[in-house]
């Protein structure tokens, strides 16, 4: 086991936190009132028109049909290791060369996988950074990619426009996810902020959705400087994870050993305005909302 204080500094961009004070649709989430030390330096209203994450009205998203399928290919051997960056755990890929990629979707260049990591509640009521129709999740997965045709280096990337690839994976209770129980092993060996193991060969495709839908959307980091670099791929359909999956990730830490225990729970971001943008998907919905409002009474039909 390893400590890996500096780089967990270098990286902190990458936690989330709920604040008080949050505003929009999901409001009701478990929100804790005190302010973690990544957002003391922060305004708590951030500039910007592009913050991220918002909440996804199904019937107000755009199906826009020159949306491409998205193309992953991942090479498992790329895999390093897993960490506590204090935040949540991250798990780190070789990104050199283009051995690990992203294309096609909305996207015009090849993105190379950085990193992905979590976001989970205390409780299963909650615990996504976005929403559907102001529907929380119990977790949500972010595989964070960089474009390296643009740019030399993750961290030249993550301050750009068109820098970063978010995929973001919903994940709902339901059966045991056999894959994802692999990753969950190696927890309790980083239950302590900058803590960090060897985790060789593993392709995180095993923990994407089959169907192919998304929707896309231009956002930020969810996590200081919430640089607005990031085009977000939220995929429909959820993964299944089962109870004591979860629940294995509330026994992480944000805290060093020797410090004060505080569980790593509702480690996400409150929800954003989404302003002017418009939300595309990849998937016609109108018969989707056809069926929805057939099943509702007449007086409600017109009820956003």
């Amino acid at each position: 086991r390893l400590l890996r204080g500096d780089v967990a500094k270098r990286e902190g961009a990458w936690a989330t936190w709920p604040r008080a004070g949050s505003s929009g649709p999901g409001s009701e989430r478990g929100v804790s009132d005190s302010v973690h030390p990544l957002w003391e330096s922060v305004d708590l209203v951030p500039g910007g028109d592009r913050q991220s994450p918002i909440n996804i009205w199904w019937r107000d998203s755009v199906y826009d049909p020159g949306l491409k399928p998205l193309t992953i290919s991942y090479d498992p051997a790329t895999c390093l290791h897993v960490w506590n960056n204090g935040y949540s755990f991250l798990v780190e890929f070789e990104d050199s060369t283009d051995k690990s990629v992203i294309k096609g979707g909305p996207l015009e260049h090849n993105y190379r996988l950085k990193q992905f990591h979590f976001h989970w509640g205390a409780i299963d009521a909650w615990g996504s950074e976005h929403t559907v129709d102001s529907k929380c999740f119990p977790a949500e997965l972010h595989l964070v990619h960089w474009n390296a045709v643009k740019f030399e280096n993750f961290e030249d990337a993550a301050l750009e426009e068109n820098g970063l690839v978010v995929i973001g994976v919903f994940l709902k209770l339901g059966k045991h996810h056999k894959e994802l129980q692999k990753l969950v092993d190696t927890l309790p060996s980083i239950k302590h902020k900058d803590t960090l193991v060897e985790f060789g060969s593993f392709d995180p495709s095993c923990l994407m959705p089959t169907c192919p839908d998304y929707w896309t959307y231009s956002g930020s980091l969810t996590t200081p400087p919430l640089s607005e670099s990031v085009t977000w791929i939220i995929k429909k359909q959820p993964v299944e994870v089962d109870h004591d999956q979860l629940e294995q990730f509330r026994t992480l830490l944000f805290t060093s050993e020797g410090e004060k225990e505080k569980r790593m729970v509702d480690n996400f971001r409150p929800l954003q305005p989404l302003m002017n943008r418009t939300v595309r998907s990849s998937f016609r919905h109108d018969y989707v909302l056809n069926v929805r409002a057939k099943s509702k009474p007449a007086t409600s039909q017109a009820t956003p």
